[in-house]
């Protein structure tokens, strides 16, 4: 198994830092090759333009996945692997059927194959959060994006 982290979506980039740093630490507790794509924030912010007012979990979020899912799927096939899957799954905020729709879609694509899987299932997201003090890892409170990060920051206000 190897992972691969890929999330221009990220903001501020320091939390991008942040977020990669975890991933890496338990990359290595585990004994896990971690690959890692380019930040480009702009790229991101070039395609969710006009989806800024878009709820947590609307049309902005679709193409983010997708986003993410293709550049996936392109590394899947150029690194010569034969499959991949996501962990957007594991949180109870994301729409899995989605996500792994998408994912199937764009492995047709490259011609990989994508393994399908809703990761919150069996209590999942629960393992997730206990493997996380476990290994003393950071847990973030939002999603990832400027605009989740905003109706985080909005919802704590109210």
């Amino acid at each position: 198994m190897t992972g691969y982290f890929y999330n221009p979506n990220i903001y501020p980039e320091s939390e991008y830092t942040l977020r990669l740093s975890e991933a890496g630490n338990l990359a290595k507790k585990r004994d896990i090759e971690l690959l890692c794509g380019e930040y480009d924030a702009n790229e991101w912010f070039t395609l969710t333009k006009g989806m800024e007012q878009e709820p947590e979990g609307g049309s902005r979020c679709d193409v983010c996945f997708r986003m993410r899912l293709e550049k996936t799927a392109q590394r899947t096939r150029d690194d010569g692997f034969d499959i991949f899957t996501t962990t957007l799954t594991v949180s109870p905020h994301k729409n899995a059927r989605l996500i792994n729709e998408i994912g199937f879609k764009v492995a047709k694509q490259h011609g990989v194959d994508f393994l399908e899987r809703d990761f919150k299932k069996r209590d999942g997201f629960k393992k997730t959060v206990r493997l996380s003090k476990e290994y003393g890892l950071y847990r973030q409170n939002y999603c990832g994006c400027l605009y989740s990060r905003e109706e985080r920051d909005f919802i704590q206000e109210g």
